[in-house]
């Protein structure tokens, strides 16, 4: 079976470079699924998990909070300020960051304030719904 090139990276490191056989993920018009020889595209991703099918059928979860995602028939590259390895998902911080951007938002002064918290609360709640898939998956 044909693999196609995967590079997951965020702004610190590279979470993920390899093969696969499919990658799906949340585009910003819904759920994308990629295979080798796909369409080329440039688009924006929302917060979600990235679902790598490696080459040796095993898989791969990334949680990105967002991002760009680049497609060439030959290769798939996802840009992302932060992106975490499923297996570093950690339930005690996501429920810290949920509790204390809730906090923000009952505190905010103005429309700004008010919209920074919901994004972050936006974020943090496809996280805990990325690790939750993680978890179900192993």
């Amino acid at each position: 079976m044909s693999t196609i090139h995967v590079d997951v990276v965020s702004a610190e490191e590279s979470i993920f470079s390899g093969e696969a056989r499919f990658v799906a993920l949340p585009g910003e018009a819904g759920e994308l699924g990629i295979y080798p020889r796909h369409t080329p595209l440039i688009t924006r991703i929302k917060p979600g998990s990235v679902r790598i099918e490696k080459a040796d059928g095993s898989e791969e979860f990334v949680f990105v909070a967002g991002g760009i995602l680049e497609v060439q028939p030959d290769c798939v590259t996802v840009l992302s300020d932060t992106a975490i390895r499923g297996k570093d998902l950690d339930d005690h911080k996501a429920n810290e960051a949920r509790l204390a951007a809730e906090e923000a938002l009952k505190n905010a002064k103005n429309d700004i304030d008010i919209a920074k918290a919901q994004s972050e609360l936006y974020i943090i709640a496809a996280e805990i719904a990325a690790l939750r898939k993680y978890r179900q998956k192993k």
